[in-house]
């Protein structure tokens, strides 16, 4: 059982316990079936903690310290766990259905008969983790790292899957590919083939849905890198002629691109539908306006790609502008975007010799961005 002087203070909130706890480095903390449901425990230092059959079901656990802690038949489901330390846990059979673990470092983590059903691994890190036996229907596993050293591999063995979105994600190191089962197709994207060389099991593909023409043309052509990677357009409808040339352009020039524009509905299905649609894609080209600039939903945007710049440190955000409204803002997102960026000008764009020479640029500039981004 836990130990009720742990269960109390680390209520208090992760300051007060990783006070707490500086004075007491050898403590092994003991939560075993505690009751820690909706708690606020982000950036805590729980290294080595036993949460076996704890209950963490929408914890905010974000950022912190969870190196070989047990979470043995704990449940997190719905949890917040993204950018935690989880290397070396053990979460057999825990429930984290649902729960966000962006970035975070599962690496040599058991989470063997665990449920990730629906869960988010978006750039996670799953090096050497076993996930045998686990439920991964539904889950995203966007740039998830599942490759290291020839001792460092994810192992898949009867992982069930069924849903399931592998996207951006090397698969061709993952061991138990060709026993994982399946409950129904999955989405394997044209990137992971990609990134995977063509080197991923013809098996798993097969019974994850992918046709059989495909699959016999996968490794040729994955020699074929592509030129760009995608971009989001984010923009205001007040600006539908210019964003709508631009889009047409990128097309045509080998840009995959989608739109995105900014006044929708924020309860909106289509709109939320953008939002998660914008995490995953490698860069948002931001289309800058007397409109675009006092609109709060591109202020999220542009928040949400510096994140991933800083995580990802590669550059993913591509201002241009139509008119001189974010050069007069001396405060807030648009002074920080005017004093660090290369702002595009396309404020000519309607004189087709001006636009030519700003949208060459641009496609320059996109193209020189993914160069050095596999460099890195």
């Amino acid at each position: 059982m836990a130990n009720n002087t742990h269960v109390e203070i680390l209520s208090e909130g992760a300051a007060v316990w990783n006070a707490w706890r500086k004075t007491r480095p050898a403590l092994l903390p003991n939560f075993s079936k505690a009751r820690l449901s909706r708690k606020n425990l982000g950036g805590a230092n729980l290294v080595g903690a036993n949460f076996s059959q704890a209950r963490l079901n929408r914890t905010n656990l974000s950022d912190a310290n969870l190196t070989s802690a047990s979470f043995c038949e704990a449940k997190l489901g719905q949890a917040n766990l993204r950018q935690a330390n989880l290397r070396t846990a053990d979460l057999f059979q825990a429930n984290l259905s649902r729960a966000s673990l962006t970035g975070a470092d599962l690496s040599w983590a058991r989470l063997d008969s665990a449920d990730l059903s629906h869960a988010d691994l978006t750039r996670a890190n799953l090096k050497a983790t076993s996930l045998s036996g686990t439920n991964l229907t539904g889950a995203l596993l966007y740039e998830a790292r599942l490759n290291g050293a020839q001792l460092k591999r994810a192992v898949f063995t009867n992982a069930l899957v069924g849903g399931t979105t592998f996207a951006d994600t090397d698969l061709s190191m993952v061991t138990g590919l060709d026993a994982v089962q399946h409950s129904g197709p999955s989405i394997i994207s044209i990137e992971t083939v990609y990134r995977s060389g063509g080197r991923v099991s013809e098996v798993f593909l097969r019974r994850a849905g992918i046709p059989e023409d495909f699959i016999e043309y996968m490794p040729s052509l994955a020699h074929k890198p592509f030129e760009f990677y995608s971009c989001f357009i984010s923009y205001s409808s007040k600006d539908q002629a210019f964003a709508d040339r631009l889009y047409a352009d990128l097309q045509s020039n080998a840009v995959r691109c989608w739109f995105a524009p900014e006044d929708l509905k924020i309860g909106d299905k289509f709109r939320l539908t953008i939002d998660e649609s914008i995490r995953v894609y490698d860069k948002l080209l931001l289309i800058l306006s007397e409109h675009s600039v006092a609109s709060d939903w591109v202020e999220h945007e542009v928040e949400t790609a510096l994140a991933r710049e800083k995580e990802q440190k590669r550059t993913m955000l591509f201002p241009i502008r139509l008119d001189d409204a974010v050069m007069k803002i001396e405060t807030g997102w648009q002074a920080h975007i005017k004093n660090t960026r290369h702002i595009g000008d396309f404020r000519e764009w309607k004189d087709h010799d001006a636009y030519q020479k700003a949208f060459t640029r641009l496609l320059r500039d996109l193209k020189a961005s993914e160069a050095e981004s596999k460099r890195s």
